[in-house]
């Protein structure tokens, strides 16, 4: 007696795979959605940083204006009078309240020269600084 036996049919053999196909483009689709978080994760933090150095630069040009329309009390923005000076003080707290850890120091000279240099923490612990220099004459030196 001959038996015949029958072959698998096509489909029968394939069933497996489209499942295969769809759990490899789920881990694909995956591993590009926790990309685009982590990428989304350092923007965000990029920004802000740059707009604290960006909150920075403002303060201490703020300040150069500040001075350079109150040229006669030059000396009153200096570290040891910056306390007991309202305008100087007033740019100190905002500084403060500004940044993170924030502090601003102010120092002049004789001749006009000014240093402000403003200071900062940033999210992970690290200091960063900004500094600038202009030298400061009164109208008709």
């Amino acid at each position: 007696m001959l038996t015949h036996q029958r072959a698998p049919s096509r489909s029968h053999q394939q069933a497996g795979f489209a499942i295969t196909d769809v759990l490899m483009a789920i881990l694909l689709f995956s591993v590009g959605v926790l990309g685009l978080v982590g990428l989304q994760g350092a923007m965000t933090k990029t920004q802000l940083e740059a707009k604290v150095r960006a909150d920075a630069s403002y303060l201490a040009n703020e300040l150069v204006a500040q001075i350079w329309s109150d040229t006669i009390n030059i000396n009153s923005y200096s570290e040891s009078g910056c306390e007991g000076y309202a305008p100087c003080n007033t740019w100190q707290s905002k500084v403060t309240s500004s940044l993170p850890g924030g502090t601003g120091e102010v120092t002049t000279n004789s001749s006009g020269d000014v240093t402000i240099t403003i200071t900062w923490t940033n999210t992970a612990g690290d200091q960063h600084q900004y500094v600038t220099q202009t030298t400061v004459s009164a109208a008709g030196s």
